[in-house]
């Protein structure tokens, strides 16, 4: 038996399939060049773009001879055994060694000049000489004096380019994929300074502990009016830059989706080495996902909540409508009030004002889910003994819409509630009608302007035509034709 060992090689046209094909997009190049310079404590990077070139200065370290020898270490894993910088102490972006090459996806031709202290140095990376000599591993690079007046840092050009990089796609790239919000580092791009993205809309911060890390960020969201289908999602970021948008279940939100938008940041998170996604098998992924199912839970009750606000103006104008075609129907109708004699009405005042009232929804009543029953006074023609009925208890939500129409020396209330999808449409309690919002014919109807107002007014007629008379309720389905119609075709004028 003989034992022999055998050489592992690399091809070296392995680091051009490296650098034209790791990364999807020819943009990247910027988001790897402006983070390295990010990681050598640039306080300020230029990017420029031509037609022709591709230049990314900064003022940061610098490298000197050792370090440019690690720069072209090809998987060096210097960035993940020192992962804080020198002078800011940041929280270095890079990992895997690898992103120098991303500038071949753009152009043929790269050229870093550097400057750190004394010493300055050129080196240039040309696809086609590399090529041209196969057992050759070496780049060409140039030893000249120090400039003083640049002072430290480096710059990376490249020329030759395959493809014309649009500027709009730099731009967006830069805000979501650099840390331009971190402080003492400014990004410009052809001489305009690129500025965090910003949201406008209801802000929810929040932050979580897990025994990889924390998870910490802010979700927003946005009006009616900014919703769009653009770039949907929440921007997972790890170590300040974007990985990827996560939807943690709003995929099925339908047109409210749209709304929301926020970024998550969690360091712990293991990404693929093209920085597009995550080991989403791992269990740090698996404790994020969770985490952040959870915070879409409350982002989803609370957008519920904004969205009932609006819907609950709608409400309540509908509710005034009904009430007041009502009321002028029960007037044209006195036999048929269950709350006796309706009074004539004064100059200038409808029949049986005090009319309507309405309740205020965020009062005491709202709040602690009450509704007070009033004492009622019988009246049939000779005054009887009052009669105290003990308060009728509804527990409200905070959009609950209450309003009170009343007649002659009494009235009904009418609530309009969420009561569940198994809760009537509607029902009564002494005199306080209850609506509810849930009931699939009401959210159907609430749909149409036109048919909503008449909806409820429906609903009011029959409850009030049951009271006067509970036990014939073949009368009273005459009643209540007879009402509406007088609510809705002779008062149309």
């Amino acid at each position: 038996m003989q034992k022999l060992t055998l050489p592992i090689t690399v091809d070296k046209s392995h680091l051009i399939a490296i650098g034209e094909q790791l990364y999807i997009r020819s943009v990247e190049l910027i988001r790897e060049l402006v983070n390295n310079a990010y990681d050598a404590d640039a306080t300020e990077v230029r990017a420029s773009i031509s037609k022709d070139r591709v230049e990314v200065a900064d003022n940061g370290t610098g490298m000197d001879m050792d370090g440019l020898k690690q720069y072209f270490n090809i998987g060096s894993p210097e960035k993940r055994l020192h992962n804080k910088s020198k002078k800011y102490h940041r929280e270095r972006i890079g990992q895997f060694g690898i992103g120098k090459f991303s500038a071949l996806t753009a152009g043929t031709l790269f050229e870093v000049r550097t400057q750190c202290g004394d010493f300055a140095a050129t080196v240039t990376f040309d696809k086609d000489e590399w090529e041209r000599y196969p057992d050759k591993w070496e780049l060409p690079m140039t030893v000249y004096p120090a400039d003083p007046s640049r002072g430290d840092g480096t710059t990376v050009a490249i020329s030759k380019l395959k493809k014309e990089l649009s500027l709009s796609d730099v731009e967006k790239c830069i805000v979501e994929s650099v840390p331009i919000k971190a402080p003492h580092f400014n990004v410009i791009l052809n001489d305009k300074r690129i500025m965090p993205r910003e949201f406008a809309g209801q802000r929810i911060p929040f932050m979580d502990g897990t025994e990889f890390g924390p998870i910490h960020g802010e979700i927003y969201i946005l009006p009616e009016s900014r919703a769009t289908a653009e770039d949907m999602g929440i921007m997972c970021l790890v170590k300040q830059v974007m990985v990827k948008r996560e939807f943690f279940g709003m995929e099925t939100w339908g047109a409210d989706m749209a709304r929301v938008r926020g970024e998550v940041h969690a360091n712990f998170l293991p990404i693929t080495s093209d920085r597009s996604g995550f080991i989403i098998d791992s269990n740090e992924y698996k404790i994020f996902y969770e985490k952040m199912a959870e915070v879409i839970k409350d982002v989803r009750r609370i957008l519920g909540s904004l969205s009932d606000k609006k819907e609950t103006q709608r409400v309540k104008r509908a509710l005034k409508d009904a009430l007041h075609r009502v009321q002028m129907a029960l007037s044209k109708n006195p036999e048929f009030s269950p709350f006796g004699i309706i009074p004539l009405a004064s100059e200038g005042k409808m029949p049986g004002e005090a009319g309507m009232v309405m309740e205020k929804r965020v009062g005491m009543e709202a709040e602690t889910g009450k509704i007070n029953q009033e004492k009622e006074t019988e009246v049939t023609g000779e005054k009887k003994e009052k009669k105290e009925k003990k308060p009728s208890v509804k527990k409200l939500t905070p959009g609950a819409v209450v309003q009170k129409m009343k007649l002659g020396n009494s009235g009904v209330s009418c609530c309009i509630d969420h009561f569940g999808d198994d809760a009537p449409e509607v029902f009564t309690e002494g005199t306080i009608i209850y609506i509810n919002r849930d009931h699939p014919l009401y959210k159907r109807e609430e749909k149409k302007t036109d048919t909503h107002t008449m909806h409820i007014a429906r609903l009011m007629t029959q409850e009030i035509s049951l009271m006067k008379d509970p036990a014939n309720p073949r009368q009273a389905y005459e009643r209540q034709s007879k009402l509406l119609k007088d609510a809705f075709i002779n008062n149309e004028g």
